[in-house]
């Protein structure tokens, strides 16, 4: 598999809550463009997927893999910045 390809497992399933989104976000961060990462999870993401909404809009791809009951698994792909490239649309400020 090469590297532009690769997918990162985040299982969460055994972790507190409060320790969850931050491991998906600290290795969706870690990828890079055109990487995804396929989080595992024992219930549905909506209120992560709401979150990666507001925070990251249209710098990533969710594809739902599985839908529970009691496992739900969701390939999040790591897509370009609108701001790389110079092509900002100066929402954030950095215009």
């Amino acid at each position: 598999m090469s590297p532009t390809n690769a997918v990162a497992i985040v299982d969460v399933r055994t972790l507190p809550p409060a320790e969850r989104h931050p491991l998906v976000f600290s290795t969706f961060h870690g990828l890079a463009t055109g990487q995804a990462m396929e989080l595992v999870n024992d219930h549905d993401p909506r209120p992560l997927h709401a979150r990666f909404m507001t925070d990251l809009a249209s710098a990533f791809a969710w594809d739902r893999i599985e839908e529970g009951p009691d496992t739900w698994r969701v390939r999040i792909t790591k897509l370009e910045s609108p701001a790389a490239g110079g092509r900002c649309c100066g929402g954030c400020g950095g215009g």
